[in-house]
């Protein structure tokens, strides 16, 4: 079966922002603290040279979230080419000025910001390791999030990673992830955006963005793990205050699935705007219609084109 085109925004004067998760296919937890600290190096360089905004990341034991905005090489001036050039060659590499517009595309891609990431962390692991063969699994997903309400919600899905896995109880304690990150380190180098996805709702100041990007972490990350315990009589007369309502914090347990299993997730005119641009890359018999996303208001998601 022919491999389905990967849905990627080609619009020459609009960002767009991306999903990425990308798996082992080595069974258990390989990654320990040593080859997780090389893989955010890893990230960390070529996103350096890529033209990519990282606004969140989360390396576990088995797999890695990206969440990033790409810039379309049109918006990419021919010097920032060239620096971007020697930034991944050094500066005794003479720039081939006949493959300026080949570079200006390459550098703009998320399949190839993706391959080299995983490509430069397959060669550490397995000369780590002492060992030869394939250590990711089948090629990574990329989902199309939209900015905004989508987007912060994104961004927190892959910051509770380790709350919800158990590692850790406050998301910053996890040094892996994107708000440990910018709490631990102060967001050294300027690696992330300082913005965590609060510009859009009307916050531009550094130190506001972080508290108020937390202050939503905390709320989202409270929800309870699902467990086969009884309801316990606090958690019932929690719910009889509440008028049995589905809050802003339990609504999110029912949400976080489509930003892994989507291919594009927004609003209804995001989502068909941006199917409408793909779709004809597609053999489908009929069209695909946006499926609203469980517990929120306005928000919709669509399957990846290649699901049934």
């Amino acid at each position: 079966m022919p491999r389905v085109p990967r849905m990627v925004v080609t619009d020459s004067g609009q960002k767009a922002a991306y999903h990425v998760i990308s798996r082992t296919a080595l069974d258990g937890l390989p990654f320990g603290k040593v080859e997780k600290d090389e893989l955010a190096r890893i990230i960390q360089r070529f996103s350096a040279v890529y033209v990519v905004e990282v606004l969140g990341f989360a390396i576990m034991g088995n797999h890695f979230h990206l969440l990033v905005e790409v810039s379309p090489g049109a918006m990419v001036s021919d010097e920032e080419v060239r620096r971007r050039f020697r930034l991944l060659y050094g500066d005794d590499v003479e720039f081939p000025e006949g493959r300026l517009g080949e570079y200006r595309e390459w550098f703009s891609s998320l399949s190839a910001y993706v391959k080299d990431i995983k490509q430069s962390f397959s060669n550490y692991y397995n000369k780590r390791k002492k060992r030869k063969g394939t250590l990711w699994g089948e090629r990574f997903k990329s989902v199309i999030v939209e900015q905004g309400n989508t987007l912060i919600h994104c961004l927190a899905y892959i910051d509770l990673n380790a709350v919800r896995a158990g590692i850790v109880k406050r998301p910053e304690d996890y040094r892996w992830c994107s708000i440990g990150y910018h709490v631990q380190t102060g967001n050294k180098d300027g690696f992330l955006s300082s913005a965590l996805g609060m510009s859009d709702f009307g916050v531009t100041d550094a130190s506001t963005q972080l508290r108020k990007y937390r202050e939503f972490l905390y709320h989202v990350g409270a929800i309870g793990k699902r467990c086969k315990a009884n309801i316990s009589k606090a958690l019932l007369d929690e719910e009889t205050v509440e008028g049995f309502e589905m809050t802003r914090m339990r609504r999110f347990r029912y949400r976080t699935r489509y930003f892994t299993d989507s291919g594009i997730i927004g609003s209804r005119a995001f989502v068909e705007t941006t199917y409408g641009t793909f779709k004809a890359q597609f053999q489908a018999t009929r069209d695909k219609i946006p499926k609203a996303v469980q517990g929120i208001e306005g928000m919709y998601s669509m399957k990846r084109l290649s699901d049934t």
